[in-house]
């Protein structure tokens, strides 16, 4: 469970369907950095490997203060592409975006609102994805992102 007042860093995706795992692998990334490597994130973040929990990850977003979920969507851009969406266009978005998930991201924040508990701030960090079939591999365009989008995750979380 997330503590009163931390960054909540959560990684959505299910690993075995390529390109659906992108957000769990750049959580993964994140979880692995360190100060040497220039992968520090401020004190109090939670890196959560969230994977296809769905609804289950409602008590990890009790409390926060900043949401930042990493997931695969459809956006209409190139594979790769990554777009960051805060607050009311992030949620918005969660709506429109496609995922493999049996409950989405989409759901897990709507839930959250009903419940009283998504946190204030909500930013949504979302990787075109290219292909999405049975696989455990990245296809080459989203593996390149996951160096971009750990960049903009970090500096999202600097900034929340």
């Amino acid at each position: 469970m997330t503590r009163a007042g931390d960054i909540l860093v959560l990684g959505i995706g299910n690993i075995l369907l390529q390109d659906e795992g992108v957000g769990v692998r750049v959580a993964r990334a994140l979880a692995g950095a360190t100060a040497l490597d220039g992968g520090e994130l401020p004190p109090g973040t939670r890196v959560v490997d969230g994977g296809t929990l769905g609804l289950d990850l409602l008590p990890q977003l009790a409390g926060a203060r900043a949401l930042i979920a990493i997931d695969a969507a459809e956006l209409g851009l190139a594979p790769g592409e990554t777009t960051i969406l805060r607050g009311a266009d992030g949620r918005a978005a969660t709506a429109m975006a496609h995922s493999a998930h049996d409950v989405g991201l989409a759901e897990l924040l709507g839930t959250a609102r009903l419940a009283g508990c998504l946190p204030p701030v909500v930013t949504i960090v979302g990787i075109q994805a290219g292909c999405i079939a049975p696989g455990l591999d990245l296809t080459p365009p989203v593996a390149a992102a996951v160096a971009r989008a750990v960049d903009l995750v970090r500096r999202e979380a600097w900034s929340a």
